[in-house]
């Protein structure tokens, strides 16, 4: 009588639970290499990046260690919101911005698909515990392993990282000027203490205007900023009118809603006839702060599609202030002015203009000239600080030219 054949070595329930804990370590280390840029762009998304990283990788280990139906579960709900949360934000936008599609994104949120899919089948159907052959098991899991570690590892090559690479470098994906920017924060304009929004830059000291050879080509928003080619522009002036904009555009979208800025105090002058409706926030006119895209004093939206499209922030300086204490930043890039054509009503509306006389019509009144600069987040044909044109226009400091940047525009 022969005996019998020796089992082979086997192990319990093994490869659907290795393949679960190698796809949430994939997504919390995609998580936490990408924190730094989201924290900086804005901490309310960095501090949720955070979170998801150390409940991923929380998770990993306790499925690794102690697996139970609960734990399945949790791991099933919590990153069905993760999914949820990058669907909302690629489609309809959170705070009314949508973002890009890029590939790091997409492999986070395919791992934590692999979490769901394999998480319900633990936790919700109640897959029968089985034992697999250790030699195929383990070769399973190898390949599993060498699969999530090529995709976070391609997750963290630039060319691939949507133009926010990990670790905070190219916050946003809208600064190409080698600067650094801060997303919140304001410049001093003379009368208070606020500092941040315009970093300094990295471009050099400004001691020559280095643009004899390069080429201006138009601004595009969607594009890395450049501002060269203007001739008499210093790269420190150039660095400071490029990290205005990339913060404008950073920030600014939070108001895309005019509902959300007319819950925040914005008020319309009532000039949306003209295809373009100004929004200004009173509380914002009298802080200390300006240039800054969190408490922009006044919002610029187009109306001539019928809507409301956020196309400009324009920034003002304290009530009262000549035109030649406004900020010294970015030299001929950008232009102050003033608008000291315009009559307002008694509900603070524009009602009409100044007649030759600079004198509004009776009941009508102008108010006092305060020092404005318009930075726009869409293309314009006189570029990012075209100042709007035609009747109305206001005025510039005397002896300046009134600026279309048209090497810089659409």
């Amino acid at each position: 009588m022969s005996a019998p054949p020796a089992e082979q070595p086997s192990v319990p329930d093994t490869p659907l639970r290795g393949v679960l804990v190698l796809a949430s370590l994939g997504a919390a280390a995609i998580h936490f290499a990408y924190a730094p840029t989201h924290l900086a762009a804005n901490t309310a998304h960095g501090v949720f990046f955070v979170v998801v990283a150390w409940f991923q990788l929380a998770w990993a280990v306790a499925v690794g260690l102690r697996p139970s139906r609960a734990l399945f579960a949790l791991g099933l709900v919590v990153n069905l919101g993760v999914i949820g949360v990058w669907l909302v934000s690629r489609t309809i936008g959170i705070s009314g911005e949508t973002e890009a599609l890029s590939f790091p994104d997409s492999a986070a949120t395919a791992l934590a698909a692999v979490v769901v899919i394999g998480s319900f089948a633990r936790a919700a159907v109640g897959l029968p515990r089985r034992r697999f052959p250790e030699a195929g098991t383990g070769a399973f899991l190898g390949a599993s392993a060498v699969a999530v570690a090529a995709l976070v590892s391609a997750s963290m090559v630039p060319s691939l990282s949507g133009g926010h690479g990990p670790g905070g470098d190219g916050a946003g994906g809208h600064d190409g000027s080698g600067a650094e920017v801060e997303a919140t924060g304001a410049v001093d304009d003379g009368h208070g203490d606020e500092t941040g929004a315009v970093a300094e830059a990295a471009h050099g000291d400004g001691a020559a205007d280095g643009h004899e050879d390069v080429v201006a080509v138009p601004y595009d928003p969607d594009l890395p900023i450049d501002l060269g080619g203007t001739e008499g522009v210093t790269l420190q002036e150039q660095a400071e009118a490029e990290n205005i904009i990339a913060v404008t555009l950073l920030r600014l979208p939070q108001w895309a809603d005019a509902a959300d800025a007319e819950a925040a105090g914005f008020r319309s002058i009532g000039d949306g006839a003209t295809g373009v409706e100004h929004f200004i926030n009173q509380e914002f006119m009298e802080d200390d702060v300006v240039l800054d895209p969190d408490r922009p004093e006044s919002l610029v939206y187009s109306t001539e599609d019928g809507g409301r499209r956020l196309v400009a922030a324009m920034y003002m300086t304290a009530v009262g202030s000549p035109l030649d204490e406004v900020p010294d930043l970015g030299g001929d890039l950008m232009q102050w002015h003033v608008h000291d054509d315009l009559c307002y009503n008694a509900e603070g509306k524009v009602a009409g203009i100044t007649n030759a006389e600079g004198e509004c019509p009776a009941g009508l009144v102008k108010p006092e000239e305060t020092p404005m600069i318009h930075v726009w987040i869409e293309a314009h044909p006189c570029g990012p600080f075209a100042a709007l044109e035609g009747i109305g226009a206001g005025r510039i400091a005397e002896g300046e030219e009134r600026l279309c940047d048209e090497a810089h525009g659409d």
